[in-house]
């Protein structure tokens, strides 16, 4: 048998046999996989022992288009599947898009006009459902993208100097970069809380644009969202079909650059617009006219796919079966592929889905999509169209009757009504005028219905809670406890609202600051108007999370001006306990006001003081303190002199500030006294607080040395008090034989027994006061539920009296 040479791959093996008798060469050929050979430039060749193989190690990057690689029969079945999905998503939420489109008439931006039950019927819409989308849209515009920006950071874990510089320069940046760099922010964001009311659910997709070289976070309208029916969230959605209208232009700049594949498609065709886009081009006043424009609609789809060349493979090294996310782009039209590029990081082990989605939700629907105010209030917007209608059809046909008259009667130009002034000739064949002519009886307008319509009106005001909150109007001693309830029972869908939209924005901005750290440089100085910045990539990182400005507690200026003024309430009624110039500081924030330290100074900090500016401020009644280091004998020894003075002996708050600063400084002396005897056993407790978290024994020792250091302070303390004790006697002992002194102190100590109990007989006055309040709030409450009630009884009677009264006629004629 001839040798081998077992160096060369994939060598053809050959076996000659050579029998005795005769001479006869024999070649078996065993079959091989074919070779594809390339030919060079050069004049040399490659060889591709493997020529069916797609993926390959090491030929291609993790995000690359793999569309470019994949063969036709492995794309065309995958363009036709995600087609077919879109078709039937689209499909399974018809019922929705039918209900937020004939919604959206009811918004009554266009005037209808109408020929029936005649002709110049009214063709007004109740402005119910477009006052409460305005009003949400307003109100949540100022609160959640405030002029400052939208942005703040808040220190996960330890805080320290460094992390806190670290977090004021994410904050800086993601503040600059939202209201300056992205400047489609503000005017995408506005137009999708217009939308959030309307249709109930609306959608941010958050991604770095190649050609801008920056994040972008584009605004997305539900009817461009598509997921199957069985999903409930987008992050456990099996796929989310993104609908991208886009130019031949602009899809030709996108295969030319390489973001898609370079593949021959298909004219485009007209932009078909679905029955959303329709209505809402119909509601805008704008139609096509002219030469139609041409678009490609592109599905970009994120969806699991357990691709053909690329299957996730298990520890065996066989293929698992198992799906992997990717994003797939196909033209609508030809279902062609552009693009195939994995949805999950490089080193993801676990290979998650990369998250490009926030959902805003407006109320939780039973499904995929929230609940708008079309959902909720359309049918009571309906009612009050309908009743309003028929109230200004009523008054049109009454100020304008028509009847009948009788035959031969003639008017000259009968066609054209009577001008105010103006007499026609009448050709009467004999008889009194007024008997050939009959006027229909039409009714003024109806109070009842225009009753009714007011209760329809204020029911969906009510819950779309735009109603005017009379919370403290025309009392503003109002009980505190009065107040918040007020102001809590008219503001509770308002606020859940606010909530969901500031979770939903936090979403957001984890994304954008995601995005942010991957694709920004190690260091990035930037300009912004009266200095320079820099941030890092490294401060996006684990200890820094960005979150809104906003309140989740506070959705309204309102709201928090009521907040401030009862804190305010509050502190004012006893100051001694509150911090007034934060109160007062929340106050002015809460009203508005930019540059509060130039209308209120900020306090002075504390610092030592000598004791001669200590007895002035005692004279002034400001506070002032003891502080470690100072002299404290000779403190007290001023303080003690001071007080053997008539105009503090006859001042008892000035003589008890001093007093109290004696005992500040009897304590500061005590402690400093004891942390020279016990200088070893506080070092020694310094190094078992470390350890006594996990040795019983050690707290136990602990707790034992601490005892005999506070035991000790309070000998010390008990001792320096009887020394002031009596050097305090000493002094004032001289004062003590005068009786004109002694009648002066007298009538001091009365003076201040009747201030004590003037003080308590209004503090139980205002407690009494208090609780009328309450009570007449209470009885508010129900007197207005009583009127609603009553309103509605009343309501309904008038009703059941016009249908007995409708019947008589019917049952008469």
């Amino acid at each position: 048998m001839a040798e081998i040479d077992k160096s060369l791959p994939n060598q053809t093996r050959t076996e000659i046999e050579v029998p005795s008798e005769e001479i006869d060469v024999k070649e078996k050929t065993v079959e091989q996989a074919p070779v594809e050979v390339t030919p060079e430039e050069d004049g040399g060749v490659t060889l591709n022992f493997e020529p069916g193989a797609i993926n390959i190690p090491g030929t291609e990057s993790h995000f690359d288009n793999l569309a470019d690689i994949l063969p036709d029969d492995v794309l065309a079945p995958i363009g036709g599947d995600m087609v077919q999905n879109y078709m039937d998503y689209k499909a399974s939420r018809k019922d929705w898009e039918q209900s937020y489109t004939q919604g959206l008439d009811l918004l009554g931006f266009k005037y209808e006009n109408r020929t029936e039950p005649f002709q110049g019927a009214s063709g007004a819409t109740h402005p119910v459902l477009a006052e409460a989308v305005t009003q949400f849209q307003a109100q949540a515009y100022k609160e959640l993208l405030p002029s400052g920006g939208p942005v703040r950071t808040q220190i996960i874990g330890v805080k320290n100097s460094q992390t806190e510089l670290q977090a004021q320069r994410v904050k800086d940046y993601m503040n600059y970069l939202i209201m300056d760099q992205m400047k489609e922010y503000e005017e995408e964001f506005d137009s999708m809380l217009f939308h959030l009311p309307l249709a109930g659910s609306t959608f941010k997709k958050v991604y770095y644009d190649v050609p801008m070289g920056r994040v972008v976070s584009k605004f997305i309208p539900a009817d461009e969202l598509v997921v199957p029916y069985t999903a409930t969230s987008i992050d456990d959605a099996e796929a989310v079909i993104h609908v991208v209208k886009i130019s031949e232009n602009e899809l030709k700049k996108q295969q030319v650059n390489g973001f898609y594949s370079d593949i021959d498609l298909t004219p485009p065709g007209t932009v078909e617009q679905n029955s959303v886009e329709k209505k809402e081009r119909e509601l805008d006043g704008t139609k096509k006219v002219g030469k139609q424009e041409t678009m490609y609609t592109l599905l970009e789809c994120h969806v699991n796919l357990d691709l053909e060349g690329f299957e996730e493979v298990g520890a065996d090294g066989q293929p698992t079966g198992i799906k992997l996310p990717y994003i797939v782009t196909v033209e609508e039209g030809s279902r062609a592929v552009l693009s195939i590029r994995r949805n999950f990081a490089p080193n993801d082990l676990k290979k998650n889905k990369i998250q490009y989605f926030v959902h805003f939700k407006f109320l939780p629907g039973l499904g995929f999509y929230g609940f708008g105010l079309i959902h909720m209030i359309g049918g009571l917007s309906r009612t009050a169209t309908s009743a309003l209608r028929q109230l200004l059809d009523a008054g049109t046909l009454s100020n304008l009757p028509a009847g009948f008259k009788q035959r031969g009667v003639r008017v000259r130009d009968e066609a054209s009504p009577i001008q105010p002034g103006e007499f026609k000739d009448v050709d009467a064949p004999g008889g009194n005028l007024r008997d050939a002519f009959f006027p229909l009886p039409y009714k003024e307008p109806s109070p009842t219905l225009l009753q009714l319509m007011g209760v329809v009106v204020s029911a969906g005001q009510r819950f779309a809670a735009i109603a005017d909150m009379q919370v403290g109007d025309g009392n503003q001693q109002a009980a505190v406890g009065t107040t918040i309830a007020l102001l809590e029972r008219g503001s509770r869908v308002m606020s859940a609202i606010h909530k969901r939209c500031y979770a939903a924005m936090k979403d957001e901005f984890k994304l954008l600051s995601k995005v942010v750290s991957q694709y920004l440089p190690p260091e990035y100085p930037y300009d912004v108007v009266g200095g320079a910045r820099n941030i890092k990539q490294s401060d996006f990182d684990d200890r820094i999370d960005v979150i809104p400005v906003a309140d989740p507690n506070i959705f309204s200026m309102s709201q928090r001006i009521t907040l401030a003024q009862t804190q305010l309430q509050l502190a004012t009624s006893n100051p001694q306990i509150h911090n007034l110039y934060q109160v007062y500081r929340n106050m002015y924030e809460a009203i508005g006001v930019k540059n509060v330290d130039a209308v209120l100074p900020p306090p002075a900090p504390n610092a030592p003081i000598d004791p001669s500016m200590e007895h002035i401020n005692a004279l002034a009644g400001k506070p002032f303190q003891a502080f470690p280091g100072q002299d404290h004998r000779a403190h007290i020894t001023a303080h003690l002199n001071f007080m053997s003075t008539n105009i503090v002996r006859n001042n008892p708050a000035v003589m008890a500030s001093i007093q109290k600063n004696i005992l500040e400084h009897i304590s500061l002396m005590a402690q400093e006294q004891v942390q020279l005897e016990f200088r070893e056993q506080l070092q020694q407790m310094i190094m078992m607080q470390q350890q006594a978290a996990l040795n019983p024994q050690i707290q136990a020792q602990l707790q034992a040395l601490t005892n005999q250091v506070e035991a000790r302070k309070s000998v010390l303390i008990a001792e320096m008090t009887q020394e002031f004790m009596q050097e305090e006697k000493k002094i004032t002992s001289q004062f003590d034989s005068d009786p004109l002194l002694k009648l002066k102190a007298r009538e001091v100590d009365l003076r201040a027994m009747e201030n004590e109990r003037k003080r308590d007989s209004d503090v139980a006055q205002q407690d009494i006061a208090r609780s009328r309040l309450m009570q007449q709030g209470d009885i508010a409450d129900e007197k207005m539920e009583q009127n609603e009630k009553l309103a509605k009884l009343r309501a309904g009677v008038s009703l059941a009296k016009t249908g007995v009264q409708q019947a008589k006629v019917q049952i008469e004629e």
